[in-house]
């Protein structure tokens, strides 16, 4: 089998899985317990809010675990729009935001609120002079993803976070896809919430953080008990913050190596689509763009068509998202990049580790060459776009 699904998830790492082990059994104590058993768990808990908080420059106070990169989104927007309702109703984010972004912000126009979603480039770039024009006076958020989950461009967001400071409005960003994988820096990039979650960096599934900068007041999430320093109730996952501890840590030791090679792995796997491959285009930016990201589209083909053959040869890809795999619409994200729905549904995303190698890569080069060509050989379409070819006589 080869992996390259890696921005759906990653496969847990041996050193995650031994620091959550032993909460699964003899330190299996309720981190708000006062005796020992209860001491051992919550000191893991804060062992690992310094991890997490070490790989994004924050401090430890300022890491609040969750569920998932899905809740901390929710949190993030439900909750701002609760606490400043009374400052303004108005919201900036853009339209290729994952869904658990463009969700929330739909179920807030239900109740009043205003969403601006910002157009991007062709690159997939939001440019900062439109998220300047679209500010109010009744801005209280923008939120805008860190990098893209489908296509892997890295917005500009230091220059986002200075102009929602100097324009005193908050600013989210959804960083699932960045965390761990690019440098982020909360305090030099201005940034005031920020959502990740761990089995994007080879922790477990189930557990993320939401990031909130001390001296942001934002209302509870969930109600109940004193966890999370009352604003996030409920009894902790115990072994799944203990795992996305190690996975931060160990992100953390290898980010620069894994970036160099993933960069490497992902620009040779771009230059042999490009070049072996005819009518096809890479989406997202060419050099602003994820280490490990690879995206393009094939003209004259079903990106689904496609995976199902890729999977027949043992290679584990996706046409786009994980979390709207089940839908048949094409991606949001490519047609806001201006692609036809004929081309969105051409597309093929393949995700790279610092795990995989030139060996596998040549492999899938050559079993994407023949899957397209057979492909494009029952598709009506481009018989008929290879009889309209000028003749090279």
């Amino acid at each position: 089998m080869i992996y390259l699904d890696h921005a759906a998830t990653t496969p847990m790492a041996p050193e995650v899985l031994e620091a959550m082990l032993p909460f699964f059994s003899d330190l299996y104590g309720n981190a708000s317990s006062i005796y020992g058993l209860g001491a051992r768990a919550r000191q893991a808990v804060f062992e690992a809010r310094t991890q997490v908080g070490a790989l994004i420059g924050a401090a430890p106070e300022e890491i609040y675990f969750t569920s998932g990169g899905t809740e901390a989104d929710n949190w993030a927007i439900k909750a701002v729009a609760e606490t400043c309702a009374d400052r303004g109703r108005h919201i900036i984010t853009t339209k290729i935001e994952h869904p658990a972004i463009l969700q929330t912000c739909r179920w807030l126009e239900q109740k009043g609120y205003e969403i601006t979603y910002l157009d991007v480039d062709r690159d997939g770039l939001v440019h900062v002079e439109d998220v300047e024009s679209a500010l109010r006076p009744d801005t209280i958020l923008i939120s805008i993803m860190f990098a893209n989950n489908e296509i892997g461009t890295i917005e500009p967001i230091a220059e986002i976070g200075s102009l929602a400071h100097r324009h005193r409005v908050l600013f989210h960003t959804d960083a699932v896809q960045a965390f761990g994988q690019i440098p982020i820096d909360v305090k030099d990039m201005q940034i005031d919430l920020l959502s990740a979650s761990a089995h994007k960096v080879n922790g477990p599934k189930g557990v993320g953080c939401l990031y909130i900068r001390n001296g942001v007041k934002i209302r509870p999430f969930l109600h109940g008990g004193h966890q999370e320093r009352s604003r996030r109730a409920g009894t902790e996952n115990v072994a799944g913050i203990a795992g996305f501890g190690a996975a931060a840590r160990r992100a953390a030791g290898i980010i620069s190596e894994k970036q160099k090679c993933e960069t490497s792995l992902r620009d040779y796997l771009i230059q042999r689509l490009e070049s072996e491959v005819p009518w096809c285009r890479l989406n997202g930016h060419r050099s602003r763009r994820l280490p490990g990201n690879v995206n393009f589209s094939f003209s004259f083909i079903e990106g689904e068509s496609l995976l199902i053959r890729l999977d027949m040869a043992g290679i584990c890809a996706s046409s786009g998202s994980a979390c709207t795999s089940g839908s048949l619409d094409p991606s949001h994200v490519l047609l806001a990049l201006g692609l036809s729905h004929e081309e969105a549904h051409g597309s093929l995303r393949l995700t790279l580790s610092e795990t995989n190698t030139i060996e596998e890569l040549d492999t899938v080069v050559e079993t994407v060459k023949k899957a397209v060509e057979l492909l494009r050989q029952m598709s009506p379409l481009y018989e008929d776009f290879i009889k309209n070819q000028p003749s090279e006589e």
